[in-house]
């Protein structure tokens, strides 16, 4: 009997953005009307989570579940704002601060990585998005330290990756009612590149 495919969404409102779509439709509803019949999708994702509380998420995937999804990074970014903007003596001391960041942001992504990868399931990773309308070219440096990681670590587990960076590149991709998170436009791509990874698999 061959087992029909479930798509489990992890991670935070990248996936789960259903508050920032007015009245349109969320990431998880564009992709269960793309889905062929027979194959199921649930939505485990968060909005806010971050790298700690996808182990939670994990608690709570469905029994049939066939493929992972994960997007996260972005909110554990977020968390660092209050230090980014703090001055610095010189670009050493800065660089400095900017990989004891990363250093932090790795340990915490890469136990969850190795959490996911007992689970055994095909999963793609997605990259952090940094085309965000008026996200400052020196921000855009910054996310670039937590791509590294999140690339380096899917690659080391043989993990498939979307990069969002050439994805969602369009001011439209972004929503209205908060511009770091995903439009409906965004949802519908997001959605086709997801089903045609699940195709593709």
């Amino acid at each position: 009997m061959v087992t029909q495919p479930h798509i489990a969404l992890l991670g935070d409102s990248i996936l789960d953005n259903a508050r920032y779509v007015v009245a349109g439709q969320a990431v998880v509803d564009h992709l269960r009307q793309g889905l062929g019949a027979g194959i199921g999708c649930s939505l485990v994702a968060v909005d806010g989570d971050t790298t700690r509380n996808v182990y939670a998420q994990l608690q709570r995937l469905p029994a049939n579940t066939t493929h992972l999804v994960l997007s996260m990074g972005g909110n554990d970014a977020l968390a660092w704002l209050p230090t980014l903007n703090q001055p610095a003596g010189s670009v050493m001391e800065a660089l400095d601060h900017l990989q004891r960041i990363q250093a932090e942001f790795r340990e915490h992504y890469e136990a969850l990585l190795e959490q996911i990868r007992l689970v055994n399931k095909p999963t793609l990773v997605f990259t952090i998005y940094d085309a965000v309308p008026g996200l400052t070219p020196a921000l855009r440096a910054a996310l670039s330290l937590f791509n590294d990681v999140v690339l380096r670590t899917a690659m080391r587990h043989t993990f498939d990756i979307m990069e969002l960076r050439d994805l969602l590149t369009q001011p439209e991709d972004y929503s209205s009612v908060s511009p770091i998170e995903p439009s409906e436009q965004a949802g519908k791509k997001l959605a086709s590149a997801i089903s045609k990874w699940v195709a593709d698999a």
